[in-house]
């Protein structure tokens, strides 16, 4: 299958590429939302499901797009084109890679707002403005942030400008040099802060909460969760998994890669469980605050214990260094159509796409302060509580991502030709080629849109 446009290099290594995956799938949801999923979920019994999830739903469709990716070798856009062409289909399967980059466009640009909250704590906790702290003054500091749409704007910019150094600089001096650094410095911190979780916070309490299991809170609205948790989790529908897919070496096998790609994100939120809520129960907190579990609740923890203000600052740098790996990815995909065309355009690709997630992401800056009572959708019943973030987060998260998710395993299910699959995947037309095609064709578009259904009802 010819194509042309310039081709892309390919990742140095299959360790690299695991990186780099793992970077994209791991975010800020992981490091709170995971864990007090599964705490307040049934534990033990929530990972079960979780997992079984994962393997059913997330795991086929990862692989589907690791296989548009690498039999593409493009664009999300110009693979769906391409593969659909290839298979006598409709080209108008593009829309389905259009999606994607509106999807994760508009992700990241409330993405980087919140990541932007997250290196203005690390100088706070590195000179102890929390040390000996009260939840009132935590509170305060808080919303003193959120109520400075400047001082917002001007780390949501900073993150967005060392995002755009980063993808500017192309896949082998940027992104993987990148990469290569992040990724383990995020695994070593992960593994110091639960050292210290252990020692210092409760660990006993926090490994109940997260692991006894629990079986009478499991029920369709858990299930529905679980789905969900697994689909968001691993990065699933966000064209993330095709553009890095793009890069894959040909020896590298991609079910062992989704395999390894989801096993690491699970661990990785894991971890974080371990590494956040032995502090929060120490304390006497309230492990289920949501994003306030981060910037409110972990804050009041780290100001009243032994080296808060070290541990602490480890902490955010950590929190910076999981949204940065995302976004890495995310803004590669953006830019990904317009750099295969003109790939001596890169560095201007990546300012441009860089400027405009800034410009739009201005948007959720002033929905928590000077638009912070505008309900543009008031009218309808579902919408009337919702500000203009909650409403870009809705239609991204909650419409966009899992649309795209049913569609891309329906492309690869029914309507991408049977020599592709085989080819790319390495199977034989054999066993594991039909129970993948069963779970892609009928168990994945199901759940996934159980989990639509569920949202927009």
């Amino acid at each position: 299958m010819k194509d042309k446009h310039a081709q892309p290099t390919r990742w140095s290594s299959r360790s690299v590429f695991f990186l780099a995956a793992i970077g994209a799938a791991v975010g800020l949801g992981n490091i709170w939302k995971f864990p007090y999923m599964t705490g307040v979920s049934g534990g033990g019994a929530f990972v079960i499901v979780y997992i079984l999830a994962v393997i059913m739903v997330a795991i086929p469709i990862v692989m589907a797009e690791l296989m548009i990716g690498r039999r593409g070798r493009l664009s999300p856009v110009t693979n769906f084109r391409l593969l659909a062409a290839n298979a006598a289909a409709s080209t108008k399967w593009r829309w389905v890679g259009w999606m994607n980059i509106l999807a994760v466009f508009t992700i990241l640009s409330f993405y980087s707002v919140i990541a932007g909250w997250a290196l203005a704590y690390i100088p706070k906790l590195a000179l102890g403005v929390f040390e000996g702290t009260t939840p009132e003054r935590v509170s305060a500091e808080f919303e003193q942030l959120l109520a400075a749409p400047v001082t917002m704007a001007i780390w949501h910019a900073l993150f967005i400008i060392v995002t755009v150094l980063i993808v500017s600089r192309g896949l082998k001096k940027g992104i993987e040099r990148a990469i290569k650094s992040l990724m383990p410095s995020l695994f070593i911190m992960l593994v110091i802060l639960i050292g210290y979780g252990a020692v210092e916070g409760n660990f006993a309490k926090a490994t109940a909460f997260l692991f006894a299991a629990d079986f009478s809170k499991i029920n369709a609205n858990i299930v529905l969760a679980a789905i969900g948790q697994a689909f968001f989790s691993v990065s699933v529908a966000m064209g993330l998994m095709i553009t890095y897919g793009a890069y894959m070496r040909p020896q590298d096998g991609i079910t062992s890669s989704a395999v390894v790609i989801a096993a690491a994100d699970t661990l990785v939120a894991l971890m974080a469980g371990l590494a956040i809520f032995p502090l929060v129960f120490a304390n006497g907190l309230d492990p289920g605050q949501g994003p306030g579990l981060i910037f409110v609740t972990l804050p009041i923890a780290f100001g009243n214990m032994p080296a808060g203000a070290l541990f602490g600052t480890l902490f955010f740098v950590l929190l910076a260094f999981a949204a940065l790996t995302s976004s890495i990815a995310i803004l590669e995909t953006v830019i990904s159509w317009a750099v295969e065309k003109r790939p001596e355009k890169r560095l201007r690709f990546a300012i441009a796409g860089g400027l405009a997630t800034w410009v739009v992401g201005l948007v959720t800056v002033l929905s928590f302060n000077v638009w912070n009572d505008v309900r543009p959708l008031s009218l309808f019943a579902l919408f009337k509580d919702k500000n203009l973030f909650d409403l870009l987060d809705y239609l991204a998260s909650n419409i966009m991502l899992p649309l795209g998710g049913a569609l891309i395993a329906l492309f690869a299910g029914w309507f991408m030709s049977r020599q592709d699959i085989l080819e790319e995947l390495g199977l034989s037309d054999g066993r594991a080629y039909f129970v993948w095609r069963f779970l892609i064709r009928y168990v994945a578009p199901v759940g996934v849109s159980a989990v639509l259904i569920a949202n927009v009802a």
